[in-house]
């Protein structure tokens, strides 16, 4: 059982979506989540309460805000169909549990309502539910406080529906440990296979087999629909090389970004401070300036003498003791003031009077370790990231521009090369598949096979195929999609339709050998591995059809036999010499494998019953709606 929950909870999709199956608003793309409704189209219809196309958009956008929060760059993802089911999924489940909270009566009090907005960090300030700040967010969203409190409530009570799941997720302690034990369990291993390929010499295919597989399956060997295109890509990498900087710009920068630039050098200092504290009055200030003005003439008469007077005079209680000391450092470790001054010094050198906001410091520089790195050094750099940066800016100024262009001169991609300074590109035949990983980007590719594209013979819309690059197409030539002919296509299936006797072949010998040997029969001619000894997390070098299969086989018997189908190789036997009952090292291992383990039950659980309402409801979904909603426009 535990395996299945694993998978199921396995892959990027499931964890993309991870979040949503909880409190869906935490007031994150507060604006896109209670803007009203504005269209009376529905996406889906669950038990007759509709689910909008701007509730659809607004939860795709939500998502999007999310990744992009994240510093996700490529929101290309959110055209992904499969995604788009998902983030549907969470509007229907929140509305299936939603009516199942009212139905049965689960209710969340004022007060519970009142101390999870206070909790809210959106609404406060300082570490306080600020109502000014509260009544401001709602009204930007243009709610009024009763909608939103309405809205909240529902998305608790659906919360509190799913934890009553969740608290049903209960497994006795003594199947727990036999869980935890099976789950750790350990088994010496090994494998033979029965290989197709050594049978395809006796497989015998006629002519008539060929040709009436072909006619059987003749949609099968279809060349899809193909396209040769012409594109044009702006992006701020071709505008780099436009871009002028001047030497103005590149010192400027240079001395703005001096720790960024700073290389490997770090320097060692000592200093003795004398505080004015925090809010120092003006008459504490010059109290202090006085005093260390008297510790300075003190230490110039005597340098040698630094460290005796810093131990007697610096009111810094982590290095006074030092004798001043503090250690090495590199640039942004100090305060700016003493940064400055520090790293303008000479060793042995010591500084006049530097004020900082912990009071007036007397430095001395006493090592300069690794190397600084010059402007001159750096100058190519430099260039090159300004260069980038102003393309980056220029991209953004324009690139509304060249979608407009695209548009508004559909009929050709010259007027845009042309204004923009691009050169049009062309592409040998393509598929629909071929052209998705070219462009590595599945909407361009839809959009190239739609009717106003592929048959209008018009530029699709300007698509960001990837950070900071946009890229329009049109169709230059197009074949419609045909069946190869038999001439061509003869030579392959002679050799799959051998290969799959040679398969049968292969498992009716698998399948004997498996008998013999449950029978005590050895074969002498079988080439088993050496042993391993595997569990769940360390397969030792076996396939995964072997791993998914070696728990499986019955151990009551050692050594314990079973075979495997391979629907691709032929047949696979496993060997299981060896059973070691699995132990975890410590407390702290078993109570991380209880967490696992009840966390997927409770999923488990959650999933099963939410299951079982989609199941009840009458539910309607308008696909053709939902996957031409578009998400990153």
């Amino acid at each position: 059982m535990l395996e299945a929950i694993r998978e199921r909870s396995k892959g990027w999709l499931a964890k993309l979506i991870l979040t949503l199956i909880t409190v869906p608003f935490a007031l994150f793309g507060i604006d896109a989540y209670l803007r009203d409704a504005g269209s009376n189209a529905s996406v889906a219809k669950v038990n007759g309460s509709a689910i909008s196309v701007q509730e659809y958009g607004n939860a795709i956008q939500n998502l999007r805000n999310k990744l992009q929060s994240e510093g996700q760059k490529d929101l290309t993802i959110l055209d992904n169909p499969e995604v788009k089911q998902s983030v549907l999924d969470r509007l229907i489940t929140s509305r299936l549990l939603s009516a199942e909270a009212k139905n049965s009566h689960f209710k969340i009090t004022n007060e519970q309502l009142g101390a999870y907005l206070i909790g809210l960090p959106e609404f406060q300030e300082n570490g306080k539910f600020s109502q000014e700040q509260y009544d401001k967010i709602l009204s930007q969203n243009q709610l009024s406080p009763t909608q939103f409190e309405n809205r909240m409530r529902n998305d608790l009570l659906v919360d509190q529906v799913r934890q009553g799941l969740i608290s049903l997720a209960y497994q006795p302690h003594a199947i727990e440990d036999s869980i935890l034990k099976t789950e750790n369990q350990q088994r010496e291993v090994s494998v033979a296979e029965i290989k197709a390929t050594d049978f395809v010499s006796e497989a015998k295919v006629t002519p008539e087999e060929i040709k009436s597989y072909y006619e059987k399956n003749k949609e099968n060997f279809r060349v899809p629909e193909q396209v040769k295109l012409e594109f044009v890509m702006f992006s701020a990498n071709n505008l780099i090389p436009k871009m002028q900087v001047s030497e103005d710009e590149s010192k400027k920068y240079f001395q703005e970004n001096s720790a960024k630039f700073q290389g490997d050098e770090q320097r060692r200092a000592s200093h003795i401070l004398i505080s004015f504290g925090v809010g120092a009055t003006e008459q504490a200030k010059a109290d202090a300036k006085k005093k260390a003005e008297q510790i300075l003439a003190e230490v110039k008469k005597s340098p040698q003498k630094f460290a005796d007077f810093a131990k007697k005079y610096s009111q810094d209680p982590g290095s006074a003791e030092k004798g001043g000391d503090l250690g090495l450092f590199g640039h942004g470790a100090m305060v700016k003031p003493f940064e400055d001054a520090v790293f303008s010094m000479k060793p042995g050198e010591i500084s006049d009077l530097v004020q900082s906001e912990f009071g007036y410091h007397i430095i001395k520089l006493t090592e300069i370790s690794g190397e600084s790195q010059s402007y001159d050094a750096l100058k190519p750099k430099i260039a090159g990231e300004l260069m980038y940066q102003k393309a980056l800016s220029k991209f953004s100024e324009e690139a509304e521009n060249f979608s407009n262009k695209v548009y508004e001169q559909s009929n050709s991609l010259k007027p845009a090369a042309d204004e923009f300074g691009l050169q049009v590109q062309t592409t040998g035949w393509l598929s629909k598949e071929e052209g998705a990983k070219f462009f590595k980007n599945d909407k361009l590719i839809n959009l190239v096979f739609t009717d106003e594209v592929l048959k209008d013979k018009r530029n699709t819309e300007a698509v960001e195929v990837s950070s900071n690059t946009l890229v329009s197409a049109r169709v230059v030539d197009y074949k419609p999609s045909a069946p190869r002919t038999f001439d061509e296509v003869k030579g392959g299936i002679e050799d799959f339709l051998k290969l799959e006797q040679a398969i049968k072949l292969a498992q009716q010998k698998g399948s004997a050998t498996l008998s013999d040997l449950k029978n005590g029969k050895d074969d002498p001619k079988l080439e088993w591995i050496p042993s391993v000894v595997v569990d769940r997390k360390n397969a030792q070098g076996l396939t995964d059809l072997a791993m998914s299969n070696v728990f499986k086989v019955d151990t009551s018997k050692l050594p314990a036999y079973e075979g495997v189908i391979d629907n691709k190789k032929g047949y696979l036997l496993i060997k299981v010499l060896n059973v070691t009952e699995g132990k975890l090292s410590d407390d702290t291992d078993k109570n991380a494998s209880l967490i696992g383990l009840r966390s997927a039950l409770a999923s488990e659980y959650a999933n099963a019953y939410i299951k079982s309402l989609r199941n009840k409801a009458k539910l309607t979904i308008n696909q053709q709606l939902m996957l031409g909603e578009s998400s990153t426009n």
